[in-house]
C-alpha cells in the first residue's frame, strides 16, 4: 500500500503508547538482531559489466571504490546514489550483486553510484577507529563467521576512522563532477536498512546535493528505549564494531544520527521523501528457514521505527513524505527490489 498522506494527531509523538510499542518490540528482537542484521539470502556475486570502477581517495579512509553505472541516454544531470547496508562487502555492492535495481535505474536515464564497502558503518562520521576495552585492531582473528570473535581484528573502520558521510558530501561528490562532469546538486539518495537511515542523515543535513532520500526498511528511531543496545548487538555480529566508537551515547553525534531528531530538517528543507517497511510476513518467495525468521524479526522492528517516524512527521505538519506499507514482505533483498521498482517513478520526477 502507498500513500503520501501523514495521519495527523495532538499527542506528542513520543507519547506512552509508542514508547511501550517500541521497547517492547525492540527487547523482543534483540537475540535475533545479535544474529543476522540485514537478512536475506547470500546470492553469488552478479558483476555487471556495464558498470566501471571509480576510485576517489578519502583523507581518512584511504582509496574508496565506488561502482557507477551511466545512464543509458548519456546524460550527467540525474544522479543517484544507492548505499548498502550493514553487511555491506568490499568488491561490490549488495545493490549489484543481488538485484537489477541499477540497470532499471540506468534505463529511466539515471546514473547510478554505488559506494562499495563500509560495513557495519552506517556511512557516518565515526568518533574513533572500531576498538573494545581500549585494545587495538589487529589482536583477534579475521573472518571466523562470527562478530564476537572478529571484534578485536583488523579491517576497515578498525585500522582507521570511518568518515563516510564526508567522504559521500565531499570527495566522492566534486569527483564525479570534476571526472566524470556529473551534477552535484539535486541527486537522489536511498539505501536499505541501515543504508536507509544513512541517507534520510545526508539528505537532511546537505539538502543542497540531495534533493530526494528514500530509506527502505530503515531504523528511524535510534535513540527509542533498547534500540541503542540492539543496535550494539547487530554491529558485533556484522563484522565486530563496537557502537561507542562511532558515537557516543545520546550525544550530538549519535543525535545526527537520528531521523526521529532531525525530521525538521527534511521538511525545512522540503526534501522528497520516501519511506518505505514492510509488515514482516513472508512472501511466496521467501523459504521456510532460519533466514526467513530472523527476517521476520527484523523488518518488525523496522516497520515499528518507520511507523514512529511517520507519527513524528505528522506531528511536524510533513506533506512532502510518501510512505509505502506492503502486507507482505521481510529484511531481504527481494522486499528491497519491489520497493525500489515503486520509488523509482518518484526518485526520477525529483533529481536533476
Amino acid at each position: 500500500m502507498r500513500s503520501n498522506r501523514s495521519a495527523s494527531t495532538s499527542s506528542r509523538p513520543t507519547g506512552g503508547w509508542l514508547r511501550r510499542l517500541t521497547l517492547g518490540v525492540t527487547l523482543s528482537l534483540l537475540a535475533s538482531l545479535a544474529v543476522v542484521v540485514t537478512g536475506g539470502a547470500t546470492a553469488s556475486a552478479a558483476f555487471n559489466p556495464a558498470a566501471f570502477d571509480f576510485w576517489v581517495d578519502s583523507p581518512a579512509m584511504g582509496p574508496i571504490k565506488t561502482r557507477v553505472l551511466r545512464a543509458a541516454d548519456g546524460n550527467t544531470n540525474r544522479v543517484v546514489y544507492v548505499l548498502d547496508g550493514m553487511r555491506a562487502r568490499e568488491d561490490l555492492s549488495g545493490w549489484e550483486i543481488e538485484t537489477n535495481v541499477p540497470e532499471v535505474l540506468a534505463s529511466w536515464n539515471i546514473n547510478v553510484v554505488m559506494p562499495v564497502g563500509g560495513q557495519s558503518s552506517w556511512y557516518a562520521d565515526w568518533n574513533a577507529p572500531s576498538e573494545f576495552f581500549g585494545i587495538p585492531a589487529g589482536t583477534g582473528s579475521a573472518n571466523t563467521g562470527s562478530g564476537a570473535t572478529d571484534a578485536l581484528s583488523g579491517g576497515p573502520g578498525k585500522s582507521y576512522r570511518y568518515e563516510w558521510e564526508t567522504f559521500l558530501t565531499n570527495q566522492l561528490r566534486w569527483a564525479l563532477r570534476d571526472r566524470l562532469g556529473f551534477n552535484p546538486y539535486r541527486n537522489g539518495v536511498f539505501g536499505l536498512s541501515t543504508g536507509g537511515s544513512a541517507a534520510l542523515t545526508v539528505a537532511a543535513y546537505h539538502p543542497d546535493q540531495f534533493s530526494f532520500a528514500g530509506s527502505f526498511s530503515g531504523y528511524l528511531n535510534n535513540s527509542a528505549p533498547g534500540m541503542r543496545e540492539a543496535i550494539r548487538l547487530g554491529m558485533i555480529d556484522a563484522g565486530g564494531y563496537n557502537v561507542d566508537s562511532m558515537a557516543p551515547p545520546w550525544g550530538p553525534q549519535w543525535l545526527h544520527m537520528d531521523p526521529f531528531v532531525f525530521a525538521p530538517n527534511l521538511i525545512g528543507n522540503n526534501t522528497r521523501v520516501y519511506i518505505a517497511a514492510a509488515s514482516g510476513r513472508p512472501t511466496a518467495s521467501d523459504g521456510p528457514n532460519f533466514g526467513t525468521v530472523n527476517g521476520m524479526a527484523l523488518e518488525a522492528l523496522a516497520l515499528v521505527n518507520t511507523r514512529a517516524f511517520q507519527v513524528r512527521m505528522a506531528t511536524l505538519g510533513a506533506t512532502n513524505v510518501t510512505y509505502s506499507f506492503p502486507a507482505f514482505g521481510i529484511h531481504a533483498w527481494n522486499t528491497w527490489q519491489d520497493e525500489a521498482y515503486r520509488m523509482i517513478p518518484d526518485l526520477s520526477a525529483n533529481i536533476g
